[in-house]
């Protein structure tokens, strides 16, 4: 066997526990969550989303015929922030309507208020003692109880769909906590029951948010493939979704409006999902822990901090270590390339360029240089770093210089 990172790849030991949400995808898929809901043995579902959402007849309109009369109300009060005030809000309105699941319509941040308020519908603590809880550890804790169940109807691109964890935040103007606190909360019983996937609800989507979305997932699928912990498996679907994501983001930025290139889409963003948010960890690396660096106290959005630090991650990875880079660059659609990691970064400066994302941080609302420092501690102390590959030993004078060569 010759010795190549494939030949090494083939010897190592994994070990896969997945237990993921059914999968429903098709053209019209909506209009059948009543045979979800019905093979979940669900009957009165609670639609959670956020205004804009609840306001769009052509998102809700196919929702509400999909549910029929398992429709038991909607929340339409979801924003970005994922406040833990917000949940409470939705948990009395769940409870006003006698739902018993709940149906999160949209983008991450609904499905992460969702997974909240069927937390705080399995428990019975006061919410004082949440809120201070929350203040403590930064978490929420989960009852071992059953949690009513979640069926996700995702309109972005953003791949936040076949997760076990939900971000949160929490003000004191919006529930019982002393301090503002942001954190998380992660269990396997946060998985949604089914996530429904429609290509056509996501062609409701207006394209500036799809693009905007879109790099959350799109790298979700690299980062699965040089990931310390990838699996076979792993590599299979986020190889696979890769190639769909690859092309249906060049024909939207090229403004193609035709079926395919939101089945591509749809497909895509499902595929590579599939296996990287697990019990025993996540595949999510470097350019996911740059993003969290880079949001966590400015106000630029998730996708465009994805997009600008994308390629000079990657660039930067390929210096220090191999990085799969054959493997992405067949991914990518470049795999006959002479020199495969300089053409998996120009694959993805195509993407972001095609779709009008930024690509300096002068341009977004982010740090300034001189903070370049601290947010390389934020990001070396990111959870997400334990996943980048085993030879990659990031120092904060080499995340500031990938941060000044994206400045």
């Amino acid at each position: 066997m010759p010795d190549t990172p494939l030949a090494a790849d083939l010897n190592a030991p994994f070990r896969f526990e997945y237990d993921p949400a059914t999968l429903r995808y098709g053209p019209d898929a909506v209009r059948s969550l009543d045979t979800e809901l019905d093979a979940q043995g669900d009957d009165r579902a609670l639609v959670v989303c956020g205004a804009t959402v609840g306001e769009t007849p052509a998102v809700m309109d196919p929702v509400r015929e999909g549910l029929g009369d398992q429709l038991a109300g909607v929340f339409a009060k979801t924003t970005p922030a994922k406040r833990l005030g917000t949940a409470y809000d939705g948990l009395e309105r769940f409870r006003e309507v006698d739902a018993d699941c709940l149906v999160a319509v949209g983008g991450g941040s609904s499905l992460d208020v969702a997974k909240i308020i069927s937390i705080l519908a399995a428990t019975d603590r006061d919410p004082a003692a949440v809120g201070q809880a929350f203040v403590d550890s930064g978490t929420i804790a989960v009852p071992e109880t059953e949690l009513p169940p979640i069926v996700a109807v995702p309109t972005t691109l953003a791949g936040a769909d076949l997760s076990i964890v939900a971000g949160v935040t929490a003000v004191p103007d919006t529930c019982p906590v002393d301090e503002p606190t942001s954190g998380g909360v992660g269990d396997p019983k946060l998985m949604p029951a089914a996530v429904c996937y429609d290509p056509e609800l996501i062609a409701t989507t207006p394209r500036s948010v799809l693009a905007a979305s879109a790099m959350n997932g799109f790298d979700k699928g690299i980062e699965t493939l040089y990931a310390a912990n990838s699996t076979p498996i792993t590599d299979a679907t986020a190889s696979r979704g890769l190639g769909l994501l690859t092309d249906g983001l060049l024909a939207l930025g090229n403004g193609d409006d035709d079926p395919w290139v939101y089945q591509s889409l749809t497909r895509g963003i499902m595929l590579v999902q599939y296996g990287i948010s697990r019990a025993d960890g996540t595949t999510l690396s470097l350019i996911h822990a740059f993003g969290h660096g880079l949001t966590r106290t400015y106000e630029v959005q998730q996708g465009a901090a994805h997009a600008v630090i994308a390629p000079h991650a990657l660039s930067y990875l390929f210096e220090q270590v191999d990085g799969r880079r054959s493997l992405l660059a067949d991914a990518l659609g470049v795999g006959e390339a002479s020199d495969p990691a300089a053409a998996v970064v120009d694959r993805v400066n195509d993407v972001v360029t095609t779709l009008g994302l930024p690509t300096r941080l002068r341009d977004v609302d982010g740090p300034d240089r001189e903070a370049f420092p601290e947010v390389a501690d934020a990001v070396l102390e990111d959870a997400f770093m334990a996943n980048v590959p085993s030879e990659l030993e990031p120092t904060r004078k080499d995340i500031v210089s990938v941060l000044e060569s994206a400045w």
